[in-house]
């Protein structure tokens, strides 16, 4: 038929000499000149086959291939006959994730993390004498040695907080500018029989000093056994490595109360009888601390009571009754917060350490919980350490409902029908 198109008998050479041409008027160009055209024009042709391939793309983005002319098949184009592609060429997925790629940087990533958790904080040097006459045990803090540098210019200026716990009482050793190998040589007394060294840790916490903003802390050291080297009646010198910490890791101090629930009554009596070893808030080394519990049940804040005040101790006695109606449906969904609170005239007031007790609590909480289940009509008393209060804490802390002025805790409400 007329209307069907010749095939050009020339093939490629003859497709090439057509592109290399400027215009119908211009000369031809000469064979060698058009080989070379011709190789690079093969090599070039050989790239786009092993790099370019069509990207992924959604259902939404299926509309648009329809619209479009024709899509690039590098494979259509004649290379010529002496193009030979390569068995072991494979083509690449450009536009799709490739997870190999990452593997190393995750590999990169977990090594400095660990690497950030046992970084060198450096030594420290102290030494310890138990006094006999006075009863009392004699820390030395001698010197610390490759202290991480903090500051701008390349030093630190740090200082020593120690502790002997579980009491709160702190010391301090002087503030020594620009250095990352301080000598303190500075001796502590605290006052304990020597029937207590077995059951007490000595804490020393490092810090670097700032003028202007929060101190930096550099870590610390726990000495658990304190007759780990000898029995402390000679002095004796020890080397301990600082480990890397960011807050200080020292206890917030213990809580007891009894819980006691009357079933035929439906109420349930928490007793705050005492605490101990508080964490100092105050400048002056004290706390004004209070007790604050809260009755959740089923996720909501239903009451919450108080008790009185204590000024200037870290060891306040209340022996203060707090209250709640609860029936005994209710009893498997509820819990308790309690909250030690440090009172200020000026300010908010602050949270030293809290705690939780009931059926879904954890550990000593729900264990205390159950024995007072267990055992109806009879107060159970418990010690219970404090915990630091957390961005988390608002979860079981829930959002304030309704409630009346009994705080009593509705009973549960029953299954729906099918």
């Amino acid at each position: 038929m007329a209307t069907e198109k010749v095939k050009d008998p020339m093939g490629s050479l003859g497709f090439l000499e057509a592109a290399v041409k400027i215009s119908h008027t211009s000369p031809d160009i000469p064979a060698d000149v058009q080989l070379s055209m011709r190789e690079h024009f093969l090599r070039r042709t050989q790239r786009m086959q092993r790099q370019t391939t069509e990207p992924a793309s959604s259902t939404r983005h299926n509309s648009f291939k329809r619209h479009l002319p024709r899509q690039m098949q590098v494979s259509s184009l004649d290379l010529g006959n002496d193009y030979v592609p390569d068995k072991d060429e494979k083509p690449t997925s450009i536009g799709r994730i490739q997870p190999e790629l990452y593997q190393q940087k995750t590999l990169d990533s977990e090594d400095s993390s660990k690497n950030g958790s046992s970084r060198n904080c450096g030594s420290i040097n102290f030494s310890l004498k138990y006094d006999y006459e006075n009863e009392a045990l004699l820390v030395n803090i001698l010197k610390a040695v490759d202290l991480p540098a903090k500051d701008l210019c390349g030093t630190s200026d740090p200082y020593v907080k120690v502790y002997l716990l579980p009491d709160r009482k702190k010391f301090q050793t002087r503030v020594h500018r620009k250095t990352l190998n301080p000598t303190f040589s500075e001796s502590f007394q605290f006052p304990v029989p020597y029937e207590e060294l077995a059951i007490r840790k000595l804490h020393m916490s490092i810090f670097d000093f700032d003028r202007f903003s929060r101190h930096d802390m550099i870590g610390e050291v726990v000495l658990d056994n304190l007759f780990e080297t000898s029995d402390l009646s000679r002095e004796t010198d020890i080397w301990r490595d600082i480990q890397y910490a960011t807050t200080e890791s020292v206890d917030l101090g213990e809580i007891m109360f009894s819980l006691c629930y009357l079933p035929t009554a439906g109420r349930l009596t928490l007793t705050v009888i005492k605490c101990r070893n508080l964490k100092a808030m105050d400048i002056t080394g004290y706390s004004d601390p209070y007790v604050k519990v809260s009755l959740i049940c089923d996720g909501r804040r239903l009451k919450k009571k108080k008790t009185s005040i204590k000024k200037n101790t870290l060891n306040p006695t209340y022996n203060e009754a707090i209250i709640f109606d609860i029936p005994p449906d209710s009893m498997d969904h509820v819990s308790l917060h309690i909250s030690v609170m440090d009172y200020d005239l000026v300010g908010h007031n602050e949270i030293i350490g809290v705690m939780r007790v009931g059926c879904h609590a954890e550990g000593l909480g729900r264990d205390h919980w159950n024995e007072m289940l267990a055992y109806p009509r009879k107060p159970i008393a418990h010690w219970h350490p404090l915990l630091e209060s957390k961005k988390s804490e608002k979860e079981w802390k829930a959002r304030t409902a309704s409630f009346d002025s009994q705080g009593s805790c509705p009973s549960p409400r029953p299954p729906a029908s099918p």
